[in-house]
């Protein structure tokens, strides 16, 4: 244990703290559009750092939500009896093979805290999405990161390779966050009948209804042939419902059943399940954000191989960008001109795919973001 103290007026605060709590960092989120308002009184900024949807919400969703308005003084259904109806609907499986969360994030957390131990490891891509670790360690378990191959994709020979007898869990983003890389349909099949089953296969498919390679997995089948695989998926993508915080897990019943026990009760509000439930339906929605994000990333990849940047194809509504150079200089700059990007790395930047004008005001402020540094140190050199 570690111990947390302080001493004011007199008490003598020394709070015990488990000891697996000190090696995690807080995440931290995308710079919010409010915060660079106030720091430098800009006005027209865009922001392309958290993977939203540039189109919003579902009109739909946004009528059920005026409509749910006045029963704000009663708790939610905790069993989220009516969105399960309707993903059970969809999905072709049943409600006791659901779980919503407060986020999927939530589920994570859950399932972490259900099926790892102290002592336990879970095995995990680097880089990938930072909660996988996050979670594993509130857990008192500890991250196995895997490299991804070279071409930016899970190694899933490897991360098979790496499980021990103290694995609990394999976390698996496909696509993968921050590279937008997918594993194709027989990569993850090879890599499932190689599980044993006592492990636990976490599938993060948060940008699922983005993808459009056929060779995508079809993960639910895995699901109704018995496999030990919980399947996590969102609403705040393409369904647009990032603000109101909801998520839903599909597992084998049994699994379910040990991760309600860990699940908080009312841990969905009853707007974000009214939205989520509405926002199924509206197939239109869907149709025109995955179309908005087909010709806006066909888009950016045209003006990024004209400044020559190195960039990777992806299947998610964001684009993986290396630079020869350290980009918190570019972030910075980037902030100056009303342009929100995410850093990823030291070298590495994650951009949202927004609609055109917000994509070409990034495309203007980085080209005249480069023109200046080289200007200043050269014209072969882009380094700030």
């Amino acid at each position: 244990m570690i111990e947390c103290k302080r001493v004011n007026e007199g008490v003598d605060m020394n709070i015990r703290i488990s000891d697996f709590i000190k090696d995690i960092s807080p995440y931290v989120p995308g710079k919010p559009i409010e915060e660079l308002q106030r720091e430098l009184g800009i006005k027209d900024i865009v922001k392309l750092a958290s993977n939203e949807n540039p189109l919003g919400p579902s009109r739909k969703a946004m009528e059920a939500i005026k409509k749910a308005t006045r029963g704000l003084n009663r708790y939610p259904d905790g069993s989220c009896y009516y969105l399960k109806k309707e993903l059970s609907k969809k999905l072709g499986v049943s409600p006791e093979e659901l779980i919503i969360g407060n986020g999927s994030n939530e589920l994570l957390d859950i399932a972490s805290k259900t099926f790892l131990m102290p002592g336990d490891n879970a095995v995990m891509a680097r880089p990938s999405f930072v909660v996988y670790a996050m979670a594993t360690r509130i857990a008192g378990a500890t991250p196995l990161e895997i490299p991804l191959t070279l071409e930016l994709s899970h190694d899933l020979v490897a991360m098979a390779g790496a499980i021990t007898d103290k694995t609990g869990i394999v976390f698996i983003a496909n696509p993968n966050n921050p590279t937008g890389t997918i594993n194709l349909a027989h990569e993850f099949d090879t890599f499932m009948k190689k599980i044993p089953g006592n492990v636990l296969v976490i599938v993060d498919e948060a940008y699922y209804e983005y993808v459009t390679n056929k060779e995508y997995p079809d993960t639910l089948q895995y699901l109704k042939k018995g496999y030990p695989i919980l399947i996590l998926r969102t609403f705040s993508k393409i369904y647009g419902l990032a603000g109101l915080r909801i998520g839903y897990g599909i597992g084998p019943k049994e699994l379910i059943t040990e991760m309600n026990r860990v699940r908080e009760p009312f841990n969905v509000n009853s707007l974000a399940q009214i939205a989520a439930a509405a926002a199924l339906k509206d197939k239109e929605h869907v149709r025109k954000s995955v179309a908005l994000n087909k010709t806006e990333k066909q888009f950016l990849y045209r003006e990024l191989k004209k400044l020559n940047i190195d960039f990777v194809p992806t299947e998610a509504n964001f684009i993986y960008m290396r630079f020869p150079f350290p980009v918190q200089p570019l972030f910075n700059e980037m902030l100056k001109r009303g342009v929100i990007i995410r850093p990823v790395g030291k070298n590495e930047i994650r951009l949202t795919i927004g609609t055109r004008k917000e994509n070409f005001k990034f495309i203007k402020a980085l080209e005249d973001i480069l023109k200046e540094w080289r200007r200043q140190y050269g014209h072969n050199s882009f380094k700030p």
